[in-house]
């Protein structure tokens, strides 16, 4: 006699669903090592015993400072996508993290007038951000003010 087997559809579906959860699952964990900030925010990063040599991919996105304790601490600086590496003294990788950072939070309000473009932080006044891609004379006179003020605060003006 012939003995046919076969598995009724909720069952291939319950599997195919469980495969689906794994690999969801799996894809979350890949992506939760990423480091996200917004722009001029800091994070610390654990950093594994024995770094010797510390990379930023592109550090006009994101820098980062050591500190005592296995400390880092990474700044975003502009927004965009970048990666840290550290490194042994053999120079085997020991971490490598992506490192996303985003332009800012819901507080950021963007004006155009023509096609000037200026970006401002309205929390809970507005004030003016600097902002890739703003207009360049309100670009530069940020940057300015900003220079001036952290010049002030070092003792160095």
């Amino acid at each position: 006699m012939f003995e046919r087997h076969f598995r009724p559809k909720s069952c291939v579906s319950r599997i195919a669903a469980a495969l689906l959860a794994v690999f969801a699952t799996s894809a979350a964990f890949a992506q939760s090592d990423d480091l996200i900030l917004q722009m001029n925010e800091a994070r610390m990063v654990r950093l594994p015993q024995n770094v010797a040599t510390l990379v930023v991919g592109n550090p006009m996105i994101a820098d980062g400072t050591p500190q005592n304790g296995g400390i880092l601490v990474i700044t975003g600086k502009s927004y965009g996508r970048t990666n840290l590496v550290a490194l042994d003294a053999a120079g085997a990788v020991l971490l490598d993290r992506d490192i996303s950072v985003t332009r800012g939070g819901v507080q950021t309000v963007t004006v155009y007038r023509a096609n000037a473009r200026e970006t401002l932080n309205c929390s809970p006044a507005c004030d003016p951000v600097l902002s890739i891609g703003d207009e360049k004379p309100i670009f530069e006179l940020l940057a300015k003010q900003i220079e001036d003020r952290n010049a002030l605060s070092t003792g160095q003006k």
